[in-house]
């Protein structure tokens, strides 16, 4: 199925829930036109903002009728309705393989990488020694869980890689090192391998990894 007129997408663009989108967008070459919301300012917050999400976040997306917020609510939708098998498979077992690892964008990566670099980037008042922990620990985790895998919840990219790809790769930002971490650093390239990756928005304040 093609979309009939462009996807509306309200976008910050060093939102790693907004780059999700934004992948799968660009992986299914679904046109879209990108709105950008400037958060620091408080847009999010404002009325005609709140009338497409009562949240105040981001992303957005509005595609003809049909408006919705939540990343992950809205990679699956992109990928159930334009996507195909292989982004969400249909099948109990691989569907629910996919959903363990959005669960775990929007639970360890969310607490984790997203907050420290929130702690780095923006002067977030957010437990940064609690946040840190918690990203060592989920960095653990996927280490394991790659070692001898290419991507975390099929043998091909799933929502699930795009899921949790952005604040892992740049959790550097957040004053994390990702050296010591050889299978997520190979899962990283193989992300940004795909066919119409297109990159996020870099900080200057990442440290070496």
């Amino acid at each position: 199925m093609t979309t009939q007129q462009p996807i509306r997408l309200y976008s910050f663009p060093l939102s790693g829930h907004v780059h999700r989108v934004k992948l799968l967008l660009s992986m299914l070459e679904l046109p879209h036109e990108v709105i950008e919301v400037n958060v620091p300012a408080g847009e999010h917050k404002q009325a005609d903002f709140i009338r497409l999400n009562p949240r105040g976040q981001i992303p957005v997306i509005v595609d003809g009728d049909v408006t919705l917020y939540d990343s992950t609510a809205i990679l699956v939708y992109l990928a159930k309705r334009y996507g195909g098998e292989q982004w969400l498979p249909s099948d109990p077992v691989g569907a629910a393989h996919v959903q363990q690892f959005l669960s775990l964008a929007a639970g360890e990566i969310f607490e984790g990488p997203n907050r420290v670099r929130l702690v780095k980037l923006f002067k977030s008042e957010i437990d940064y020694a609690l946040a840190h922990r918690k990203t060592l620990a989920v960095l653990g985790l996927l280490e394991q869980h790659l070692d001898k895998r290419e991507f975390l919840a099929a043998a091909h990219a799933t929502i699930a890689d795009l899921a949790c790809y952005a604040y892992v790769a740049h959790v550097p930002e957040g004053g994390v090192d990702l050296a010591p971490y050889a299978n997520v650093r190979r899962w990283i390239a193989r992300v940004e391998q795909l066919p119409r990756f297109v990159p996020m928005k870099a900080s200057p304040h990442a440290i070496a990894a």
